[in-house]
């Protein structure tokens, strides 16, 4: 049993790069850490000594107990709070935790991929076993109904244009781009996301005259590179903030007679269309959802034509375990998120459509190259975020999101890749 204690987090810590506290109001899980009984926070402080003495970590506490093989330095400033939040909340008390400034790395990305490349073996059989027990569950109101997935994805997606534009490169493309090499320098990104849109226009045989639908508008860039090679595009989108930016974008452009964006569930489309393409929406969709997307997709698609997908996936295995948890990403990130394996794509695909594959190439290393050179923009973009109203917490939560993002990639935890699904034409 657990109650919240009267502290708030990080208020009097010294030795934590925290400035302020925690504002109670609006981050109220962050700034009151949970009080977990003796016995919780021993059996916690007990299995986290088990997985971590075999680490490549460096886990160093407080009182000057270090647990780890040797490797990139885990500084936990309360271990009194990181255990009542690691045992009440698991992995997103751990986040909770880096908001509120009760630990840090100085290397956060090497720190986190370690952890991410033994996600699996972190926690004893036995334990895992009683998972159901401890995790908690997704909430109700998170499902990617149609008003549903309206909240969630704004949510994300409207915090603020001038949020998003501070990190992103200037096509303003939040999905992983495509490099000529590594490591990559930040003046060349634009040219790696014109390259990733590119690849998905050629997946798609999108020319002069092609219908296109997209699904998943973003801030426009693929919409005005489809109707630069003549296509008349359709583009959907759940975000207000969004489609206004990426509406402009097109009035700048010249492509009005070309490019309608609408603001659209995917379910509400309607008409045929000679190629589909979709960026990184199928995160959002939710496993519950994947038949009707899929299906949606395969009737709005006319025969002889051509689906485009780029998609986040993770390992088959890993997406069962995880797929009714509530996890840290969905509660301050994604709600309502879930990354989908290439099992569970294709199964989708085969048992709910007429669509046959033809091609999928995966690139997960330039993904974990797209997050670090986002993560260095916003870490060099403090202040003017700062100046945007956000506030210290969530700036952790923000450094926290992209680093765990980019472990996830490093590790090959998680991949990204570029689909390409046909219709038959009966008449040929």
């Amino acid at each position: 049993m657990t109650t919240v204690e009267d502290r708030p987090a990080a208020r009097h810590r010294a030795n934590g790069p925290r400035t302020a506290p925690v504002d109670a109001d609006r981050w109220p899980d962050v700034a009151a850490v949970p009080r977990a009984s003796w016995p919780v926070r021993a059996v916690t402080a007990a299995v986290l000594e088990r997985a971590l003495r075999q680490l490549p970590l460096c886990v160093r506490f407080a009182d000057g107990t270090t647990l780890g093989l040797g490797g990139p330095l885990i500084a936990v400033h309360d271990h009194r709070a990181f255990h009542s939040r690691v045992g009440t909340g698991g992995l997103i008390g751990f986040g909770e935790s880096y908001m509120a400034g009760e630990w840090d790395a100085p290397d956060l990305v090497g720190a986190l991929t370690v952890l991410a490349a033994h996600a699996a073996d972190l926690v004893p059989p036995g334990l895992q076993r009683l998972r159901g027990l401890w995790t908690q569950r997704q909430p109700h109101t998170q499902r990617n109904t149609p008003d549903g997935s309206r909240t969630n994805i704004s949510r994300h997606y409207d915090l603020s244009n001038d949020l998003f534009a501070l990190f992103l490169d200037e096509t303003l493309s939040y999905s992983s781009a495509v490099f000529r090499g590594f490591p990559a320098d930040r003046s060349l990104l634009a040219a790696a996301q014109q390259r990733k849109v590119d690849r998905l226009l050629d997946l798609a045989e999108v020319r002069e005259g092609t219908r296109l639908l997209e699904i998943g508008t973003g801030w426009g860039e693929l919409a005005l590179r489809a109707a630069a090679r003549g296509a008349h595009v359709t583009s959907l989108t759940l975000s207000t903030e969004q489609r206004e930016l990426a509406l402009a974008r097109v009035r700048e452009a010249g492509y009005e007679d070309r490019v309608s964006i609408e603001l659209c569930d995917y379910r509400e489309a309607h008409g045929t269309y000679d190629a589909v393409v979709s960026v990184e929406m199928i995160e959002a969709v939710g496993a519950e959802f994947w038949p009707v997307y899929f299906q949606t997709l395969d009737e709005r698609l006319a025969p002889g034509g051509r689906l485009a997908l780029q998609a986040i996936t993770m390992p088959h295995e890993r997406m069962l375990a995880s797929r009714g948890t509530h996890t840290w990403i969905q509660k301050y990130v994604f709600p309502g998120g879930l990354i989908p394996s290439t099992t569970a794509v294709e199964e989708a695909v085969r048992d709910h459509t007429g669509l046959a594959p033809a091609a999928r190439d995966g690139f997960g290393a330039h993904y974990a190259e797209t997050l670090r050179l986002w993560r260095e923009r916003f870490t060099d973009r403090a202040d003017d975020v700062d100046a945007l109203g956000f506030d210290e917490t969530f700036r952790r939560l923000w450094t926290f999101y992209l680093a765990y993002s980019e472990a996830g990639f490093r590790s090959g935890y998680l991949d990204v890749q570029q689909y390409l699904f046909t219709k038959e034409d009966p008449v040929r």
